[in-house]
């Protein structure tokens, strides 16, 4: 049995970008940790879905832990830091921020778990967060350094596929999903040009076809940030499987020993 470790910015991060990878993972009787940064103060709750007096930290917090029991996970971890806020937000530069904290002393909050965990692979996300969020490219900088301080032996970095993207804006209306008309060429590489990684620099996959519906059932344990008209969870099933079934990883250097885990779960691109 090995061990899995996901490092998230906030509750839901780890439904949307590893949920089929955590799945997998606990379906093939591994142990998966998950740690969150934040517990998602400033997320922007759906319209009507707290109750009176209800706090939006207490409830994403439940949520978290109603999708790690749907997902498998063993055990559930937080940092103590305070979200950041979208990007450009006023509470990007409060000192108590998540954005704001000092990457060693985060850093060793993290590795205090890693130590207990020795996974034998960490993900996190890739040098812009995966779209620019503060907090989740300071979720890529604590990390790496967490795992060199921790001697972890593979860090999988979380993105998305920008071309694949691009596809599926594309093929929207062969899916039968409303969207507007997106420019061919440059231009709609430029509407999500700031989305993930282009499909050259992924260098793995993990197929989650098999939990899909596992993963989209964890997804909806985030109701106080993805409603059931979102668009996410109103996608039909085959176009919630193209774009959802699969979650994309680069991993920048494999020792030779390579764990079982990663070996198992994660394959190599036609770019590697």
């Amino acid at each position: 049995m090995g061990t899995l470790v996901c490092f998230h910015a906030h509750p839901d991060d780890e439904s949307i970008g590893t949920g089929g990878t955590i799945a997998a993972a606990a379906a093939a009787g591994h142990r998966v940790v998950l740690v969150f940064a934040t517990r998602g103060e400033h997320g922007e709750p759906v319209p009507g879905v707290l109750a009176e007096g209800e706090q939006l930290t207490l409830r994403r917090t439940a949520e978290v832990y109603e999708s790690a029991r749907i997902l498998g996970a063993h055990r559930v971890e937080f940092l103590g830091f305070t979200d950041s806020g979208s990007e450009g937000a006023d509470t990007n530069s409060l000192q108590w921020s998540f954005a704001q904290a000092d990457v060693q002393h985060a850093a060793r909050r993290l590795s205090v778990i890693l130590d207990e965990e020795r996974p034998d692979v960490l993900t996190i996300y890739d040098d812009n967060g995966g779209y620019g969020h503060p907090d989740h490219i300071q979720v890529h900088r604590v990390g790496r350094l967490a795992a060199q301080m921790s001697e972890v032996p593979v860090v999988a970095q979380g993105t998305m596929n920008r071309d694949l993207i691009n596809r599926a804006m594309s093929l929207a209306k062969d899916f039968g999903i409303d969207a507007p008309d997106i420019a061919e060429g440059e231009q709609r590489v430029e509407s999500v040009g700031t989305f993930g990684k282009p499909e050259a620099e992924l260098t793995h996959v993990v197929d989650c076809c098999a939990n899909i519906e596992v993963k989209r059932e964890s997804m909806r344990a985030h109701a106080s940030q993805i409603g059931p008209d979102h668009f996410m969870l109103s996608m039909p099933d085959v176009a919630f499987e193209f774009v959802f079934g699969t979650e994309w990883f680069i991993v920048d250097e494999l020792p030779e020993d390579v764990p079982e885990l990663f070996g198992e779960l994660f394959a190599p691109t036609t770019q590697t």
